[in-house]
């Protein structure tokens, strides 16, 4: 699944190309994704896409009348530019996936110039929504602060785990908690604040939650830098791969040395919640 550094990453990729472009046509192959399209989403003809921002995992394209199309990417989606004219010699053509899983069209024009901004998901987990406006989306109530914002502290972290007995990990993937984060960034943040992913949240201190802190907010910003990581189906707006996933120092590493100086530790696999956390026995601790 997308996490932040790919939605930051995509949402970087369409921002210089689709601010500014008017929608002249809008085509739905299909009449859902996760859930229905919304039923007035053909109204977005003739509307003009002002602004598009990143919200935890959503990306956010503001409208010139006010309205919101909201969009999450589930396991498998993408966006991207056909046939673009906008801004040669860049490549924005699109990538290796097949069109029959291009699901959403919105015809634009930009400069007296056209293209085609194409929503594509083969395994159809994302969802699009039009709302009235940001403070009418569903989808963004109850979320935590953004990890890489000023709200996001070694403080608030403090009070979030203040007395509970659960995994940081899970804390940390708690969305109502810190907004964005996802299994592959909290396992690197972990190791590199030395923490194991089972740690009963309560238990750590403020000095190892300040680490923590910085570790994530550190390894958010070298994966965005990296263009996010592609394990399998995540490309970004220019139909191109990241390259994080080769920074990796546990994620899916099980069995292989760990990369810190002078540990011995090999790196293990364990099951939370359904979900794979990697991490060094010998160099996180509880």
């Amino acid at each position: 699944m997308p996490e932040l550094p790919e939605v930051e990453t995509i949402r970087r990729g369409l921002s210089a190309l689709v601010e500014g472009a008017r929608i002249i046509s809008v085509t739905m192959r299909r009449p859902d994704l996760r859930f229905p399209f919304p039923a007035d989403l053909c109204t977005l003809a003739g509307a003009r896409i002002e602004t598009i921002e990143r919200r935890a995992k959503y990306l956010l394209f503001g409208l010139d009348d006010g309205r919101l199309l909201l969009s999450h990417l589930g396991m498998t989606g993408a966006w991207r530019i056909d046939d673009d004219p906008f801004a040669e010699p860049t490549r924005l053509r699109g990538n290796n996936r097949s069109v029959n899983h291009d699901h959403l069209i919105l015809g634009i024009r930009r400069e007296g110039r056209d293209a085609g901004l194409v929503y594509n998901d083969p395994r159809r987990f994302g969802f699009v929504t039009l709302e009235k406006s940001l403070e009418t989306a569903k989808a963004l109530r109850g979320l935590g602060p953004e990890p890489l914002g000023n709200a996001f502290s070694p403080d608030y972290l403090a009070k979030a785990c203040a007395g509970r007995a659960a995994p940081i990990k899970s804390i940390l993937l708690d969305q109502r908690i810190i907004a964005g984060l996802g299994n592959i960034y909290v396992s690197e943040a972990l190791w590199r604040a030395g923490i194991a992913p089972d740690c009963p949240a309560g238990r750590l201190t403020e000095t190892r939650l300040a680490l923590l802190v910085a570790a994530i907010r550190a390894v958010l910003t070298d994966a965005i830098a990296a263009g996010g990581s592609t394990l399998k189906d995540y490309v970004d707006a220019n139909g191109g791969t990241g390259y994080f996933q080769h920074s990796f120092d546990v994620y899916g590493r099980d069995g292989d040395a760990c990369h810190r100086p002078g540990c011995t530790g090999t790196i293990l696999r364990m099951t939370q919640s359904g979900r794979s956390s990697f991490y060094c026995p010998v160099c996180q601790s509880k």
